[in-house]
Formats: structure tokens, C-alpha cells, sequence
């Protein structure tokens, strides 16, 4: 007997279907209607974009166990999942390219390159020193996928980096470890999920422990860093920033951040490499095999 899976990309439908044990059914997120294939669905594909659509599907589709997000976020779901049902992320499909945007919004920073950008425009052959990613203290707000990545990445360039996680471990510390941390911290990156814990971990108090010139990066979750409080430290022209992700999320016309001095802005495209899709598309195919042939997947986050 194979397992229903309900997805709202077709290429996932595409790679689920053709995986032994599962059946796929595309159906569209906008439509409040449920698939006629709802009531049989044992499992469901979720899209972020579309969370409160699909969220209200949950209570139509009688027979669901297991929904599996395609981001390794998965804060949109926790709250909503129906009893009973387990939760799996996506966690490996994004986690180099995101470290990779990271790296690149770091050294842009460091080297200037908006500035001589600027310079190029006005035909300016302006040189100077800048700073680099040598010897850089790298406090990274996680120690999961995403974390081990860009820890890999930063080595190389000669980065001095300190992981944050639930358990402290060899090379990685706890939230309790990291008010000591943070006036000998040069860079912190935010790759946390949103929680209770979480949300507004970085705020005044925070921001106001790191030394002048530090850059702030977030490309976890929006709420994870306070805006306001990090607006005061970019209009001061203390601290810099570079944010993938941002609260509010997508920014709204005329918000301060826009504008904001010493800021580096990207739209939530961490994840967005080209092949991305598919990357994730077997990664959900995979966990819900798994948990078709009563295995627990790899990426549970809730059971």
C-alpha cells in the first residue's frame, strides 16, 4: 500500500511519485477547497509562502501523520500541527548556499565592495586598505547544518569561529556561554530557528555588549535579531549589518531599514542557488520514504 503524499510543487510531486512506496498528488495552495484526495493524504509538503493557506488544510485531511517542510525552518508549523502528527525539515538542502551568502555579504562588508561600486560610477580610481575575513572572531548563532557549513568556510580564511548550540560540545557553546562572548566578538551570524527562546535574542542589551564595528548578520529568521534596537546601532554608525532575512518580513515600502547606514540588504534568497528546488525536493522524497517504511526520518524536528 503506498503513501498519500499531497505537494504543492510539482516537481516535488514529480520526484515523490516516482519514489517507491509514495504517491503524489499536486494540489494548489490558493484553492480553499482540499484535493479529493484529502481524505485518503498521509502526508503533506509544506510551502512557507503559503503557511496559513495549508495550515488550514490540516484539519481537513483526517488521516495525516507527518508533515514535511521544504525549508529547514520549520517555526511556521509548530504551533499548528494537528495531535499526533511529526514534523520534518529540509534540513541539507539549503545549508551551503546559505553559508556561501554569508561569506559573501561578509567579505562584500570587509572589502568594501559597495563602496567601490560607488566609486566605479563616478569613474573614480580611489584605492585603499580595507579590512578581511583574517583573524576575525565569528560568533555563530547556531550548530546545526547551516553553522557546520559556513564554520568550514570561514576556517580557511583564517576566522577564529565559536559555534552556539543547546548542548556545549567540543568547539560549541551554550546561550549562557555567550554574554561573556560578545565584547571579544568581531562577527556574529544568526542561523537560529524563531522560539520563545529565540525571538529578540538579539537586541539592545546584546548589541550594545558587542565592540564598535562589529557586523551583525542574520539569515535565520527576522524576529531573531530586535530591528529597532539594530537600527539605533546602524544610524549611530557603531555597528554594521547584513541581513537576509528581516522583521518585518518582506519589508515594506518606506521601512527605515531600506535606508538604513552600514546595512547590506538581500530578499530571503539564502537558499535560491540554481538547483535548489531539486535539492529539496529529494530531501522531503527521502524523509517521507523513511517514515513510509515506518523508519523515523533523519530530519524529525517533531514526534
Amino acid at each position: 500500500m503506498s503513501l498519500l503524499v499531497l505537494s504543492p510543487s510539482g516537481l516535488i510531486a514529480e520526484i515523490v511519485d516516482a519514489t517507491d512506496g509514495l504517491k503524489a498528488v499536486r494540489f494548489d495552495p490558493t484553492d480553499p477547497v482540499p484535493p479529493a484526495a484529502g481524505a485518503e493524504a498521509e502526508a503533506i509538503v509544506t510551502m512557507t509562502e503559503h503557511a496559513r493557506e495549508i495550515r488550514e488544510l490540516f484539519g481537513r485531511l483526517p488521516k495525516l501523520l507527518l508533515v514535511q517542510t521544504q525549508s529547514a525552518g520549520f517555526d511556521a508549523w509548530v504551533d499548528h500541527l494537528p495531535p499526533g502528527v511529526q514534523l520534518s525539515n529540509c534540513r541539507g538542502a539549503h545549508g551551503r548556499a546559505t553559508a556561501e551568502l554569508v561569506i559573501g555579504m561578509l567579505l562584500s562588508i570587509l572589502r568594501e565592495l559597495p563602496e567601490f561600486g560607488e566609486d566605479q560610477a563616478l569613474e573614480d580610481w580611489a584605492t585603499r586598505t580595507t579590512d578581511s575575513l583574517f583573524e576575525q572572531r565569528v560568533l555563530i548563532l547556531g550548530a546545526g547544518d547551516l553553522a557546520t557549513h559556513l564554520t568550514a568556510m570561514l576556517e580557511p580564511f583564517g576566522s577564529h569561529v565559536t559555534r552556539v548550540g543547546r548542548t556545549a560540545r567540543e568547539g560549541v557553546v551554550t546561550l549562557a556561554d555567550v554574554p561573556a562572548l560578545l565584547p571579544d566578538t568581531d562577527i556574529v551570524v544568526a542561523l537560529l530557528p524563531l522560539s520563545d527562546e529565540t525571538r529578540h535574542l538579539i537586541d539592545q542589551a546584546f548589541l550594545a555588549a558587542l565592540p564598535d564595528g562589529a557586523i551583525v548578520v542574520n539569515a535565520g529568521r527576522g524576529p531573531l535579531v530586535d530591528t529597532d534596537a539594530l537600527l539605533a546601532e546602524l544610524e549611530s554608525g557603531r555597528l554594521r549589518a547584513a541581513l537576509d532575512v528581516t522583521d518585518p518580513e518582506p519589508l515594506p515600502a518606506g521601512h527605515p531599514l531600506w535606508k538604513a547606514p552600514g546595512l547590506l540588504l538581500t530578499p530571503h534568497v539564502g537558499g535560491d542557488t540554481l538547483g535548489f528546488e531539486e535539492r529539496a525536493a529529494r530531501i522531503c522524497a527521502g524523509q517521507i520514504a523513511e517514515f513510509a517504511r515506518g523508519e523515523r526520518p533523519e530530519n524529525l524536528v517533531i514526534e
